[in-house]
């Protein structure tokens, strides 16, 4: 087996297990129905790091020797929850130190509502 051969299954096989562990499934789980009524959709930040090499091995006998391997890692991490009730659906975020995305996307109902204000318009939190 040749180096870019071996190099490139060992990949393959790795990155197959990884698309597995990172479906949909792992970024927005199961909704969770609460006693309350409400309904909570655990959202989840999923990032993971993979590594793979070989090399052909010195062979006495002509024979073609191919050592390799490949390595990964996946860390999903709970971040917030959807939280669905009667008055609508609310984002409830675990921690409060993120990224500019996290912000981004924690704030975006507010600056929805303050953009409808600014244009005159009301939106359904704003008549809350």
């Amino acid at each position: 087996m040749s180096t870019e051969r071996g190099v490139n299954l060992l990949t393959e096989v790795a990155l197959d297990k990884i698309r597995a562990l990172t479906d949909s499934g792992a970024v927005i789980g199961e909704p969770i129905v609460l006693n309350n009524g409400c309904t909570a959709v655990p959202v989840c930040r999923v990032s993971f790091g993979f590594a793979s090499g070989g090399s052909d091995l010195p062979s006495s006998k002509n024979v073609d020797m191919f050592g390799g391997g490949v390595g990964g890692g996946v860390t999903i991490t709970p971040i917030a929850f959807l939280v669905t009730s009667g008055d609508g659906v609310k984002i409830m975020q675990l921690d409060t130190i993120g990224s500019t995305a996290d912000n981004f996307v924690r704030t975006l109902p507010d600056l929805v509502d303050r953009i409808a204000k600014m244009t005159g318009k009301k939106s359904e939190t704003a008549e809350e």
